[in-house]
């Protein structure tokens, strides 16, 4: 059992009235965490906090905040096992998704750190004798990050690893789902000497996530937001912020296309999709749900991904001999089934898995979906990936194309040329060529179009997010005005 209060003001806060909610294991059905239930006035509090911290740690040097940053890596990689423990009982991922978690998350906070000296300005040439003029970019204020459950280790330090090296303060919004692994976050950063309101950690039961996080939106100190999550809450998320005029940075739903042309590798397109479509039980913005391949290799390579599609195992995620955990609910499975017996009712064929069990769904591949199939264009979220044929590299285009989601794509051919020039046409802000749809590292610009969202993660397009950029100018000599 893990129990969790508020993070503000660098203390351990229990929640207004002392209010608190249970999260499950999906499994077992066992509560493993009691969180803090945070309130609207709860919310208020962290950002408070959050500005008052702001002041003094935006005035910080690059030097003092890499430090505070790469120790947090140490940190966290010390805790490696708590972070496993916390975040398998929560999520019903298995202990290497976990694992892996903890490794990236801590590469997110060294990337960080390395980005301390890489906010840079420029010299703009001015017309204006003996001036010199400058865009200088500066720290914008508190930063909400509100994280997801399905790569929680990693996607809530992203959430606010690169704007605590821009200089902000910020605020993590826990996921419901996961409490306990997010509030750890929050308590490996304060350790490494992140404190004091720099970071602040708001959890709240499911009934009030609309209350608080309008909360925290709409309060003054609060100047960026970003969100990563689904298209609906980020369409609402954005509404808000929009009132407020506060930019808003959001990672949102996928559909990922995966063109296999008709010279392509086939084994070695096997093998990405079988990683793109169904590590963590498919339950990442990037999987691969649409497998788009042509029809003069469409027979073997389905033969073949449904072989090996047959042979993963989902189960408890403690059992070492599952490839997959759960899905994070019933009402997951519940959802998948449905687009499942959508597809198979209007002529589609299973050819390997079949429907969720509770939270146990196996690997399951439909082939030949067609547009008038829901799978063909909702997000599955889930180990189901749809097979579609094609009749050429045109029609996979528009296919891949033909979707309201932009986020990741892969397209496999021997031609590196042919595959390039097909990348290019593809609408998403991802694209791998002969590699996996699943794929992330703390350096590269990380994000979608479409509905996908708008905004870059990670590197140097991290820093144009969450700095403000200034326009200075210095006289160094007299200057002439016309009155």
């Amino acid at each position: 059992m893990f129990t969790t209060q508020l993070m503000l003001a660098g203390q351990s806060t229990p929640a207004e009235h002392t209010a608190t909610f249970t999260r499950a294991n999906p499994l077992s059905g066992e509560v493993v965490t009691t969180a803090a239930a945070a309130s609207v006035g709860d919310a208020n509090a962290a950002a408070d906090a959050a500005g008052q911290a702001f002041e003094a740690w935006s005035q910080t040097g690059p030097g003092e905040r890499r430090a505070k940053l790469l120790k947090a890596a140490e940190l966290m990689e010390q805790r490696q096992a708590d972070f496993i423990d916390r975040m398998v009982e929560e999520t019903g991922a298995t202990l290497g998704w976990a694992g892996f978690n903890v490794k990236v998350a801590a590469d997110v906070l060294r990337e960080a750190a390395a980005l301390t000296t890489q906010i840079q300005g420029d010299i703009i040439p001015s017309n204006v004798p003996d001036s010199i003029a400058m865009g200088v970019r500066i720290p914008c204020g508190v930063v909400v990050g509100v994280a997801p459950w399905n790569a929680p280790i990693i996607l809530g330090t992203r959430a606010i690893a690169t704007p605590l090296a821009c200089g902000n303060s910020v605020i993590l919004k826990a996921s419901e789902q996961c409490p306990a692994t997010h509030h750890l976050i929050g308590e490996v950063l304060q350790a490494a000497g992140l404190g004091e309101g720099i970071v602040n950690v708001i959890t709240n039961a499911p009934e009030d996530a609309a209350d608080v996080v309008s909360a925290l939106i709409a309060h003054p100190a609060v100047r960026r937001i970003n969100f990563t999550g689904s298209t609906g809450v980020g369409k609402i998320i954005a509404e808000q912020a929009a009132k407020y005029l506060k930019p808003v940075l959001l990672e949102l739903g996928g559909k990922a296309p995966f063109l296999v042309l008709d010279d392509a590798d086939i084994d070695a397109a096997v093998d990405a999709a079988i990683f793109g479509a169904f590590f963590n039980q498919g339950q990442i913005c990037m999987s691969t749900e649409r497998v788009i391949v042509d029809n003069q290799v469409a027979d073997t390579f389905v033969e073949k991904f449904a072989a090996r599609a047959q042979a993963l195992k989902a189960g408890d995620p403690r059992d070492e001999s599952n490839s997959l955990g759960t899905l994070i609910n019933a009402q997951s499975g519940e959802k998948l089934n449905s687009l499942i017996d959508d597809a198979v009712t209007q002529g589609a064929h299973l050819a390997a898995g079949g429907k969720a069990e509770g939270v146990v769904m196996q690997a399951t591949v439909i082939d030949g979906v067609t547009s008038a199939m829901r799978l063909y264009s909702e997000e599955s979220f889930g180990p189901v990936v749809a097979v579609i044929r094609v009749d050429g590299e045109e029609e996979a285009v528009r296919i891949a194309n033909d979707s309201e989601y932009g986020l990741s794509s892969a397209v496999f051919s021997r031609d590196s040329a042919r595959a390039m020039k097909v990348a290019g046409r593809l609408q998403t802000g991802i694209c791998h060529i002969n590699a996996p749809t699943v794929h992330d590292e703390p350096q590269m610009p990380f994000g979608g179009v479409k509905s996908s969202g708008y905004g870059r993660f990670g590197g140097k397009a991290g820093i144009e997010e969450f700095t403000e950029l200034r326009w200075m100018t210095m006289q160094l000599g007299p200057r002439h005005y016309p009155i």
